[in-house]
């Protein structure tokens, strides 16, 4: 989260008296914190404990999301709390690379798809990549096949105005950049976290393959001991049996997973993840201080990801969902109807504009 609390949109808690940082967004009574608090490990509990009181006259109250178990059990310590297992990421040794490379031979067809493809991926220093007119096509180009409006907090996508310490990898064929890979540091783990994987339009099958392949080899070559794809929302390859969850919670997340999969697909983004065998799945958690913090940080949650309140992001992806497969059925329909459908789709673009400009 070191890098990720220095994009767009996030709000900082700085504490002078323990040279630390919090990246936050507040949503619906709570502040929703990007991982932990970030400073020296010694002084995490006396941070943990400031943020809380600054929260407490804000009145508001504390969630942690995307945390992991260090925290958890530094937080126990200090009071009663509700703890939620929310899904998993996915962890590689860079140095395994070559050996899934070989194993994989489905991962390896698709490398080679690219490259007969003439699909080359060099890598762009932060000074070019920033701001770039062709990153910026290719990234809405992707956005615009999406059947949510852009999300926000940790899956931000305006990130290119700050590449700082970033390794971008960038995708080309006959001279046109067709996609892009955005990783960010994990300092204290000589990491990386692949923050971005972006197709254009124009990207054949193959080039996200080939755009981790070029980036993993980079890792090892550099020396990397850890790299992750981040979490997968609702992923069930964690270890549940850590974290018995309540049975509300249990219906909640699986109604999400069965409902969300029209706007956004987590089973399709989990098994992406899964199929390049990653070494092991790390659990994380969302955590709020004090009992009963369920529902109402569940709603924050979805607050803080889609930029507004989860009813309106709701009513934006339907409107989105109808302007992209209106079109389709356009020759089964009679002609007063769509008549009637011309006027709907028109509304629908319009607020797709009046939302990306």
């Amino acid at each position: 989260m070191a890098y990720q609390i220095l994009n767009p949109g996030m709000q900082l808690w700085l504490d002078p008296d323990h040279d630390a940082v919090a990246g936050y967004v507040s949503h619906a009574g709570y502040r929703v914190v990007a991982g932990a608090p970030i400073c020296a490990f010694e002084e995490l509990p006396a941070v943990t404990a400031a943020f809380a009181d600054d929260t407490r006259l804000a009145c508001q109250r504390v969630c942690y999301f995307g945390i992991q178990d260090r925290l958890i059990a530094l937080l126990s310590e200090q009071g009663p709390l509700t703890r939620f297992l929310i899904g998993a990421q996915p962890v590689w040794r860079p140095a395994s690379w070559q050996r899934i490379i070989v194993q994989k031979a489905s991962i390896r067809a698709q490398v080679l798809r690219a490259r007969n493809k003439q699909v080359m991926v060099s890598s762009w220093p932060a000074e070019l990549a920033a701001n770039h007119v062709d990153l910026i096509r290719c990234r809405d180009e992707w956005l615009a096949t999406r059947g949510l409006s852009p999300l926000h907090f940790l899956i931000e996508t305006d990130t290119l105005g700050n590449l700082a310490d970033r390794k971008i990898f960038v995708a080309e064929r006959a001279g046109r950049v067709i996609g892009f890979l955005v990783a960010s540091p994990v300092p204290l783990r000589n990491g990386w976290l692949v923050e971005q994987i972006i197709r254009g339009r124009e990207a054949p099958n193959g080039t996200t393959e080939l755009l981790l392949d070029a980036a993993m080899r980079d890792f090892t070559a550099n020396g990397a001991d850890y790299v992750t794809l981040g979490l997968s929302p609702l992923s069930r390859r964690a270890e549940f049996s850590r974290t018995p969850q309540p049975l509300w919670t249990r219906l909640l997340f699986a109604g999400t997973r069965w409902c969300g999969h029209y706007f956004y697909n987590f089973d399709g983004l989990d098994a992406f993840k899964a199929k390049f065998a990653p070494d092991l799945w790390e659990p994380l958690y969302a955590v709020t201080l004090g009992k009963n913090g369920g529902i109402g940080a569940f709603y924050a949650i979805a607050g803080v990801f889609g930029g507004m309140p989860p009813t309106q992001l709701i009513g934006r992806a339907i409107v989105r969902k109808l302007a992209h497969t209106i079109r389709p059925i356009d020759r089964r329909l009679p002609s007063m109807l769509l008549a009637q459908l011309d006027t709907l789709r028109m509304v629908a673009q319009l607020s797709i504009w009046r939302e990306r400009s």
